[in-house]
């Protein structure tokens, strides 16, 4: 404390030259008070502005010659506003009240103060919009009874701080807090009203409601013993913490001086107020600080607040020193990267970025600037004008920039050089593979075409069949033979029309369609583009993406397709398409009508065995790192796979198959390669111990000889000596020779006797379930001959052809019982196709007069198997009129015979679809005789020899000849 009051000495002289008003400069000589201090500074106006809490300590309720300094000082500031306004004074005649000292203010206006509450000793600039509030401080201004009462209002939770003035009265009353300050109204400045707190007030009573005027009592510190050790320590720990704050925060700076000049007049309940004014903690906090009379608890909450202040002036450390090394760490290489373009750009080692830009899309369109078309390239100068202009960090910079890149990067004008060697490309299809002579001879054709005219112009191929006939496969192979750049999307589910039309350039993020970044890719105007899965086009409600499909696809629009993203027409003629479908029946009639539709039907089974083995099985043994000669895959073993395995059109299933023969052969091999290496480990062991052995008993024959030599005679040396080494060579007949003559090295030894043997794994029909598992497909014919009201038919499937059997038998006899039960999922075709049958077999019955009133009788039972898949179609009623005539007349149809057609009420015959797979699935199942109607005649015949080879095919119009082939006697 000794420290503290240090500073009242250094004060006073400060006083003396403080004061800058002439008119307040005569007061100050006789009266060293602060409020005089006060007022000199807010008549200035050149305190700062931007924090309105200043401490300017007035008069006290604690000290007891406070008040009278005040009222003097009041006197003399009124007294000279009253003679700066004697000139211009409203009222001449009116009579002025006497001169109001604080303690002798009851009746007090209300001001509500909405944010913080005013201290004791401190000034606050406080807005006043309710005008005749304003109009009352400004008469008890001018009347010289300057004082009001400040009081926080409360806050609540529907309350809205603008409707705070509209309150009146009672209302408002109730939102202000009790205890308050009385301020002493400095100025008023239009709205703006500074207030100097002087002491605290508590409301009693309500005097008028509008403006709302209240009775109060002045409230006094309780008494405190100020040489308390408690209240020592708690004052000494505020000054510290003060200090702490003021030199930690650059936000109460402007409170230094403040502090430093009347810290020789602190007091403690001064101290406390002044603590907890310039804090920035919670209103209510300040609030408490300012209704607690008890001045240790006063300490303690100020103090509890500025310990908050010194840690929330710590984060703020952490926070500004963390920002400022990362912004001097940018800045700093900003500058440097910003010199060293400087630098470069004087030397000429660079330019900046936009000249660099234009320079890289002038170069890229330089070789290919006079097959540009003159409207696009003048939407490239246009863009590049537009770029010099335009700020480096706008956005539009980034989309000029990025339109630029794609306008240049497009292969305008560049065609890659096609293959007219028909023969050459012959060549490759074969190659790549087996059979399709149909398609390889629509694309010899094409190839033809273009060597004719010198030319190739787009076309537009739909390759249609099951899965894994090799669709997309195939599309890879005519890009090879015509020597086109490939590139394949799918459209499998697209919904959205911007995937093949492009995004407006309006839209963050914007790309130009597919096509535009195909030919961007490929980097020719005349590339093979594979349309994968077009029958699976979605429609979202981003619009059709199959109606979008149609300027892209058509001959006639795609010269001058249009992207919404480059908005300049691209010429699209040159490109050939080439689609695939699993079911054309799914693609949309407009689109499908500009497509040249190719069936690939599926394999039969000596195709399949041919693909396996010259593609499939020699293309996964190299996957696999096996040698040809490790291992045999049989013929019989392929058929079995093919047969039990891998029915189905394509040949996807099968690669799967192969490739996991091929692995578990890999594994096999692994394994017998450890063990042949363990093996060998040993051997080699053994066959040193065993020369080891030869050599030790080499040298005790021959130290035996050279003793038998000294005891005889020569000849008998030469006896003793050839008896000896047949005694060897018996014991060691394949070493003898080569030890004894040492012409040898036993290294060579070893490898001639080590013979190269190659273990093969051996692949046939006994041990396939071995490495493919148990056979997946039984035989399709569940019957060898037929059994009555028993047919099989031929059907169509996506996966490709397949046989059924359409089954009848008869279930309940009864005169006028005659009824048709069906079963097996049959779609409402079929169930139509049915009726109809049960019709034509009763009129063929009727025309034979055969047992003619058995359907009229009988209640039948139809059946197709299996029940668990679902059928449909037209093309069962001629099997289902022969199941029935078959179970009528209790005879059963011809053996090995199959038949397909859609029959009217009149017994004719209509064509049906899929001809090869039906004719495919009749010889995978045995049959010999098939059935079809004669419109079909003609797709048989361009089917290949080896489908139609060992088949006894009839062609008929109407059902009548199906009667007699079914049901003849041969």
């Amino acid at each position: 404390m000794l420290k503290v009051l240090s500073y009242s000495s250094r004060f006073q002289n400060v006083l003396a030259s403080h004061s800058r008003s002439p008119t307040i400069a005569r007061t100050c000589a006789e009266s060293t008070t602060p409020l005089l201090r006060v007022i000199d500074s807010l008549r200035s106006s050149n305190y700062p502005k931007p924090f309105v809490f200043r401490a300017h300590f007035c008069s006290d309720s604690s000290s007891s010659d406070g008040s009278d300094s005040v009222g003097d000082a009041g006197v003399a500031a009124k007294a000279a506003a009253a003679e700066a306004e004697d000139a211009d004074s409203v009222s001449p005649n009116a009579i002025l009240p006497s001169v109001f000292r604080p303690d002798e203010c009851f009746t007090v206006l209300a001001l509500p103060l909405p944010h913080r509450p005013l201290f004791p000793g401190f000034y606050m600039p406080v807005n006043v919009k309710d005008p005749k509030l304003l109009a009352a401080l400004a008469e008890s201004q001018r009347r010289q009874a300057p004082y009001a009462g400040a009081f926080l209002i409360k806050d609540e939770p529907d309350s809205d701080e603008k409707n705070i003035y509209d309150l009146k009265g009672q209302e408002l009353l109730n939102r202000l807090h009790e205890v308050g300050t009385l301020a002493q109204i400095s100025s008023i400045q239009g709205e703006q009203v500074i207030l100097i707190g002087h002491r605290r007030l508590r409301i009693t009573e309500m005097v008028n409601e509008y403006p709302l005027t209240v009775k109060v009592d002045h409230l006094k510190d309780l008494p405190y013993e100020k040489d308390d050790d408690v209240i020592k320590a708690t004052s000494f720990e505020v000054i510290s913490t003060i200090r702490d704050v003021l030199q930690r925060s650059s936000l109460w700076r402007d409170h230094v001086q403040t502090y430093t000049k009347h810290i020789g007049d602190f007091t403690y309940p001064r101290l406390a107020d002044f603590g907890a004014a310039i804090s920035g903690a919670n209103k209510f906090q300040l609030q408490q600080v300012l209704e607690e009379l008890d001045v240790l608890k006063r300490l303690q909450l100020t103090l509890e607040l500025m310990k908050k202040e010194v840690e929330i002036s710590k984060i703020q450390e952490t926070i500004a020193k963390a920002i400022e090394e990362k912004i001097s760490g940018e800045q700093r290489r900003y500058l440097l990267n910003e010199q060293l373009k400087a630098i470069k750009k004087e030397l000429g080692l660079e330019t900046d970025d936009k000249t660099a830009l234009s320079a890289k899309f002038r170069e890229r369109i330089e070789s290919s600037k006079d097959n540009i078309p003159q409207h696009v390239m003048q939407v490239i100068e246009e863009e590049l004008t537009k770029l010099q202009l335009l700020e480096a960090s706008s956005s539009e910079f980034n989309v000029t920039r990025n339109y630029l890149d794609w306008l240049t990067a497009l292969p305008w004008g560049n065609y890659s050089d096609e293959n007219f060697d028909v023969s050459q490309a012959q060549k490759i299809l074969d190659e790549d593979h087996y059979g399709l002579s149909d398609v390889k001879e629509r694309i010899l054709e094409f190839i033809a075409v273009g060597k004719l005219r010198g030319t190739a112009q787009g076309k537009i191929v739909c390759l249609s069949g099951p899965p894994g006939v090799g669709k997309t496969s195939i599309g890879r192979s005519i890009a090879r033979a015509l020597n086109r750049k490939f590139y394949r999307f799918s459209v499998g589910g697209l919904s959205d029309v911007a995937e093949i039309k492009g995004h407006r350039r309006t839209y963050i993020g914007a790309m130009p369609g597919k096509m535009v970044q195909c030919l961007k890719s490929v980097g020719t105007a005349n590339p093979l583009v594979l349309i994968d899965e077009i029958d699976k086009l979605g429609r979202g409600n981003t619009g059709d993406p199959a109606s979008a499909m149609l300027e892209l696809l058509d001959p006639e629009q795609n010269a001058n397709f249009l992207d919404h993203y480059l908005d300049v027409p691209i010429d699209l003629s040159k490109v050939l398409f080439v689609c695939t479908a699993n079911v054309i029946e799914n693609i949309p009639a407009p689109l499908l009508d500009r497509m040249e539709v190719i069936s690939i039907a599926g394999y039969i089974t000596d195709e399949k065995l041919r693909i396996a083995r010259d593609y499939l099985e020699k293309t996964t043994r190299e996957a696999c790192g096996i040698k040809p000669e490790q291992v045999e895959l049989t013929d019989l073993a392929l058929l079995s796979l093919i047969e039990n395995y891998c029915r189905e059109a394509g040949v996807r299933n099968l690669q799967k198959q192969i490739e996991k023969i091929y692995r578990k052969i890999a594994l096999q091999l692994v394994r017998l390669g450890a063990s042949n290496e363990s093996s060998a480990l040993a051997s080699d062991a053994s066959k040193a111990d065993c020369i080891a052995d030869s050599s030790e008993t080499t040298v005790q024959e021959e130290n035996q000889s050279k003793a038998e030599t000294e005891a005889r005679s020569h000849e008998d040396k030469s006896d003793e000596s050839s008896s000896d080494n047949v005694d060897f060579e018996q014991e060691h007949p394949q070493r003898c020779s080569e030890l004894l003559d040492g012409s040898k090295d036993t290294t060579e030894i070893d490898k001639a006797e080590e013979p190269e043997e190659i273990e093969k794994v051996l692949v046939d029909q006994a041990n396939l379930s071995d490495f493919v598992g148990k056979p997946v497909f039984h035989a399709e014919r569940i019957y060898d001959q037929t059994p009555v009201g028993v047919v099989m038919g031929l059907a169509w499937t996506a996966m490709g052809g397949s046989t059924l059997y359409v089954e009848t038998t008869h279930v309940e006899q009864g005169e006028g019982k005659g009824a048709l039960n069906l079963t097996g999922q049959l779609g409402d075709v079929m169930k139509e196709s049915a009726q109809i049958a049960l019709t034509v077999a009763r009129a063929i019955l009727l025309e034979k007069e055969l047992n003619r009133n058995f359907f009229a009788d009988s209640k039948v039972h139809l059946h197709v198997p299996a029940g668990a898949t679902p059928k449909d179609g037209p093309s069962a009623g001629c099997t289902m009129i022969t199941s029935l005539l078959s179970l009528a007349m209790k005879k059963p149809v011809k053996k090995d015979l199959a038949m397909t057609g859609e029959v009217t009420l009149t017994g004719k015959i209509l064509p049906i679809g899929g001809v090869k797979e039906k004719t495919i699935a009749a010889k995978r199942s045995g049959v010999k005789t098939i059935i079809f109607p004669a419109a079909n005649r003609r797709d048989f015949d361009e089917l290949s020899l080896n489908v139609k080879e060992g088949l006894d095919v009839h062609f008929v119009e109407d059902y009548r000849e199906i009667y007699d082939l079914a049901f003849s006697e041969d």
